[in-house]
């Protein structure tokens, strides 16, 4: 006999779970597999290739929820499942305080499969590890270059979801990223500078375009003049900061405090709770007339672009700033309601089959200005240019922060000179984005990922992007960050 299907699977849980008397039921059933090559130091160090499979079920009783999940796909284990998620959920019902209610999606029946030239997975091993041994090579031609790092990234996730609603979601999901570091020693210190390509829903055309010995030669060039740089002076100074900076700054300072669940105190005992609470929405100043960020979920070979997110309900873009003021949250349908939405924003998301989903932030993006990048530099007569992520920290609230970075350089009477170290800034997160008076145009816009995005208990990596074109914040407070590579 030839083993069930997925849809069998589906059907056989979604039955277990309307013969119980749930107002809602959904099962996620997810195939994953990943590699991941690292080289240190001229050698291949590590070659990972891993496969993930399993289910996971979530049941809403009475306005509670209940979710189960397995690694074993059989026509045993899957009314299992479903019958424990149902089980949990009675029992949350009759301690619940307060009952979920559900925002409205409509139906949705679709495949979503993400373009690519070249199947990562379809390239040898050996044409990638030659690849990384010689990207390393590159590294160690620079005089002063004691270490080096190269690494590849590949992951493939097929998916479906089908809900009681009569949702029927099939996915083929792709994600790729690569890149080299170079850590220089100058009379007893050490300094690294990385390139990395983004995190993006591509194939290996990424690595391919991205050329990293070319790259490299570049950072180990950069890394051993960063080394011999002299450290920052501590005091105000103008930034000009680069997508890939601002990308994490982005993440941290913008991206976690629009998560509504956050903003209603769920993450209050893990990751924190969020400075924007619900009475701000509409009227809090966040930043300067130039700070506009749009959260977009469709925009193609980003990461959080997969069509649907895990309540089934589609990808959409939407304001979060518009002219510095507040004026959208990332929602899923549980908590949309809750400040009067009648629709979720699609942004629930799990990492895998055994995780429960959660609001996840949005593709939240700064968008572009009018100037160019050299007009914004021009500008300035005392300031630092910055590429590039390094140390951060925030509060639990998303308010108070500092952020490093990769690379650093003095910029002075609107000329980039030459190459500092040890380089953090701090601030409140709404005064600085108050002080931001100019975005390039889109010409310089790029796109940077992250696939580590920790939050929920279990906790769970969460993905998404966050593009930008380069922009400048005028007088904000520079220290010196002793022993920052």
């Amino acid at each position: 006999m030839s083993s069930p299907t997925w849809d069998e699977f589906a059907e056989l849980a979604l039955k277990r779970i309307t013969a119980s008397g749930a107002e809602y039921g959904d099962i996620r059933i997810q195939d994953s597999q990943t590699e991941q090559i690292e080289g240190e130091d001229r050698r291949i160090a590590l070659i990972r290739d891993t496969r993930d499979i399993g289910l996971g079920v979530r049941v809403l009783y009475h306005g509670a929820w209940g979710f189960a999940a397995s690694s074993i796909l059989s026509l045993e284990e899957v009314p299992r499942v479903a019958d424990l998620a149902v089980e949990i959920a009675k029992g949350s019902a009759s301690v619940a305080l307060e009952k979920v209610r559900l925002a409205q999606e409509p139906v949705h029946r679709d495949r979503v499969v993400t373009p690519y030239r070249i199947d990562p997975f379809s390239v040898a091993l050996e044409k990638k590890t030659d690849l990384l041994l010689t990207t390393m090579e590159t590294l160690h031609r620079q005089s002063g270059v004691v270490r080096s790092s190269a690494s590849l990234w590949a992951r493939r996730d097929h998916k479906l979801f089908v809900s009681t609603e009569g949702t029927h979601l099939e996915f083929d999901l792709l994600a790729g990223q690569g890149d080299c570091t170079a850590t220089a020693l100058h009379e007893g210190r050490f300094a690294s500078r990385s390139f990395n390509t983004p995190h993006l829903r591509q194939g290996y055309e990424l690595i391919e375009d991205a050329d990293l010995q070319r790259e490299a030669a570049r950072v180990a060039a950069q890394a051993m003049e960063k080394v011999k740089a002299p450290a920052v002076d501590a005091g105000q100074y103008d930034l000009v900061l680069d997508p890939e900076h601002l990308s994490l700054t982005i993440h941290e300072s913008c991206g976690h405090p629009s998560e509504l669940d956050r903003a209603l105190g769920y993450e209050a005992n893990y990751a924190g709770t969020s400075f924007l609470t619900t009475e701000k929405l509409g009227s809090f100043r966040y930043g300067s007339s130039h700070v506009n960020l749009v959260a977009d979920n469709t925009e193609s070979e980003t990461l959080a672009a997969t069509g649907y997110d895990d309540d089934g309900v589609s990808c959409q873009k939407w304001d979060v700033i518009r002219d510095g003021i507040f004026v959208g949250y990332c929602t899923n349908r549980e908590v949309a309601p809750k400040i009067g939405a009648t629709r979720s924003r699609g942004s629930n998301r799990a990492d895998g089959w055994g995780s429960v989903p959660i609001v996840r932030i949005a593709n939240i993006g700064l968008e572009p200005g009018s100037a160019t990048v050299d007009q914004l530099i021009a500008d300035v007569k005392r300031g630092i240019y910055i590429e590039g992520h390094g140390s951060y920290s925030i509060d639990q609230r998303r308010y108070n922060f500092q952020f490093g970075g990769d690379a650093f350089w003095l910029i002075e009477h609107g000329r980039r000179t030459h190459m500092l170290r040890d380089v953090i800034y701090h601030g409140i997160t709404p005064e600085f984005w108050k002080s931001c008076d100019g975005v390039a145009d889109r010409s310089a816009r790029r796109r940077y990922g992250f696939i580590t995005c920790g939050k929920g208990q279990p906790g769970q990596s969460g993905w998404m992007t966050h593009a930008a074109s380069t922009a400048r914040f005028r007088q904000v407070q520079v220290i010196r960050g002793e022993g920052q590579s």
